[in-house]
Parts: C-alpha cells; sequence; structure tokens
C-alpha cells in the first residue's frame, strides 16, 4: 500500500505526464472566452485577446468592448503579458496541496467551462491550464499561455465573481497574497 506522500507524488508526476502528453495530441484548447453577467453574455476569441497583446491593436468584439469601456491598451496588454516563472514540479504539488484546493475552488467560480461550473470539471481544466501553460513557457506562463492551454474550446468568465474579487484587491501580488493568505488563516483556525 503506497504512502500518502507516495501517493501524491503519483498523482503529480501523472498529471505532469498526462498534461505533457496530451499538448501532443490534437486535442482542443481554449478559442474563446465568453464574458458572462447575469442574462448578458460577450465572446472573445482567444486569437484576438492573443494579437493585442502582442500589438496593441484591438478588433471585432474586442475593440467593441475596450471603445466602451474606455479601458487603458497599454494596461491590457501589460496585464496580458506579464509573465511568472514557476517550477511546474512545485506548482502542481502547490495545485494538489490542501492551500492549493482552496485557491483553485475561488478561482473556479470566477473561470470554468461554458455551462459547467461545477469544481469537479473546472478545478482540473484550471490545473491543466497552468501546467500547459508553465510546460509551453518553458517554465514561464502568463495569461495567454494560460488560456491557450485551457482544455475546453470555450471558457467562461463570471463577472460578477471576478469583480467580488478585484474589489478586494487592488494589483497583481494583493491577488497572488488575497489568494494566498485567506486560506491560510481558515486552515489555521481549524483545530485538528
Amino acid at each position: 500500500m503506497l504512502k500518502p506522500e507516495n501517493k501524491l507524488s503519483l498523482v503529480i508526476i501523472s498529471s505532469l505526464f498526462l498534461s505533457i502528453y496530451s499538448s501532443h495530441l490534437t486535442a482542443k484548447s481554449a478559442e474563446e472566452i465568453i464574458f458572462i453577467s447575469g442574462n448578458l453574455s460577450r465572446t472573445i476569441p482567444i486569437k484576438a485577446l492573443d494579437e493585442f497583446a502582442k500589438t496593441q491593436e484591438a478588433k471585432g468584439a474586442l475593440k467593441n468592448i475596450m471603445d466602451l469601456t474606455k479601458l487603458n491598451k497599454e494596461e491590457i496588454s501589460e496585464f496580458l503579458n506579464e509573465e511568472f516563472e514557476l517550477p511546474i514540479v512545485i506548482t502542481s504539488k502547490l495545485m494538489y496541496s490542501q492551500i492549493g484546493e482552496v485557491i483553485l475552488k475561488r478561482v473556479a467560480k470566477i473561470i470554468y467551462p461554458l455551462r459547467v461550473p461545477q469544481p469537479s470539471v473546472s478545478i482540473p481544466a484550471i490545473r491543466s491550464g497552468v501546467i500547459v501553460g508553465l510546460k509551453n513557457g518553458k517554465g514561464k506562463i502568463n495569461l495567454i499561455r494560460f488560456l491557450k492551454g485551457y482544455p475546453n474550446k470555450i471558457i467562461t468568465i463570471d463577472v460578477p465573481e471576478l469583480f467580488k474579487v478585484i474589489s478586494k484587491v487592488e494589483s497583481m501580488s494583493d491577488l497572488v497574497r488575497f489568494f494566498s493568505d485567506s486560506p491560510l488563516e481558515r486552515l489555521k483556525q481549524r483545530k485538528p
């Protein structure tokens, strides 16, 4: 019988193998993001976001949204291109840890496959997007690589849930702190 730490290692190695192996197959990755707020929705192709990240020129639905919201093109481009260097094995271990599960459950309320908001589907999809994004970026990930690594054709972004998180943070470092500190506090308060 495997010890708990060996089971975790087996799960991590298996998920890394599957992520790397599956990236060589013709499996679909995300092609569109649909932003949903109540009954309203807006779809943006990942290709349009990728092109915008490279050129700062918005086209189609993305251009319409940028014009309506008066978003700063430079800031959005910087956000899409901001890279984070993360070791794949450590990142995978974190995503399968107790703290990682809490973080992923929060993220899964914001990002999930179209019409499938269940954590049992969205959490593995998020893990896959991170691992494939890191693999494709040779240990570095940005939002575009994550989106391209996401294993579902259409990614849903729940705008009200996103704004709940955004209202609590002011920068990306605050966002990381928000997601990592809150679960830690809860775990500290738990009694064995």
